[in-house]
């Protein structure tokens, strides 16, 4: 069963973000060099993003003889143990990819400003090898923040997998138990009303820390 549009992990799945600061010319003998602007660091938070789903109400009494019924992929991901600690891992990364941004965003910065404050008293061999340590700063930080990007994304991924083959089963079973034709991902379906007791997203929780505590641990 294919979960479209998982939003398991909404507040994490920003991708880290860092301006490259402009590359510091050398001014004209004689004339005072320009303002450099601050380097960027990089951003501590993720992009705005969807509000993440609230906890689900105490469920209305299941119709008797249904035979449809939906969940809110968003609301398990959200409120289930497995989601929570997905999000968790996602967050870590973030925030150690950042603060490894910031600082070759502040060590890019520092050389600028030297450059900056010293132009007019650094010997043509000094300038010229800060200059090219600055380009080589401001290379190295691109690189870094194409390599976080795809370190988080593919972690993202990788979670997102773990935690959709782990929901399938418990999903089906419950299907299974109810003797249901189908379950909906109600963000999915189009559907826009839908009788509350057909709701199954607080019995799929449930269902789903139960087997995530007892899931034999992988060695």
């Amino acid at each position: 069963m294919k979960l479209l549009k998982m939003m398991m992990m909404t507040s994490a799945m920003g991708l880290l973000l860092v301006a490259t600061p402009g590359y510091a010319q050398t001014p004209p003998a004689g004339q005072k060099p320009e303002q450099q602007k601050p380097a960027t660091p990089p951003i501590g938070t993720p992009p705005a993003t969807a509000a993440p789903a609230p906890a689900p109400k105490p469920p209305a009494p299941f119709p008797e003889g249904a035979k449809f019924a939906f969940i809110d992929i968003q609301a398990v991901a959200s409120n289930s143990a497995e989601g929570k600690a997905a999000t968790a891992k996602l967050d870590e990364l973030r925030k150690k990819k950042n603060t490894e941004l910031l600082a070759k965003s502040n060590a890019l910065k520092a050389m600028q400003d030297k450059l900056q404050s010293g132009g007019s008293v650094l010997n043509d061999a000094a300038r010229s090898q800060l200059e090219k340590d600055i380009e080589k700063g401001q290379r190295d930080l691109q690189y870094a923040q194409t390599d976080a990007q795809t370190e988080v994304q593919d972690l993202t991924n990788q979670l997102q997998g773990e935690f959709q083959d782990k929901l399938n089963p418990v999903i089906e079973q419950l299907r299974a138990d109810k003797g249901l034709l189908f379950i909906f991902s109600i963000r999915d379906s189009g559907i826009i009303a839908a009788e509350p007791g057909l709701d199954l997203s607080s019995e799929i929780i449930k269902r789903f820390d139960a087997a995530s505590k007892t899931a034999p641990v992988k060695k």
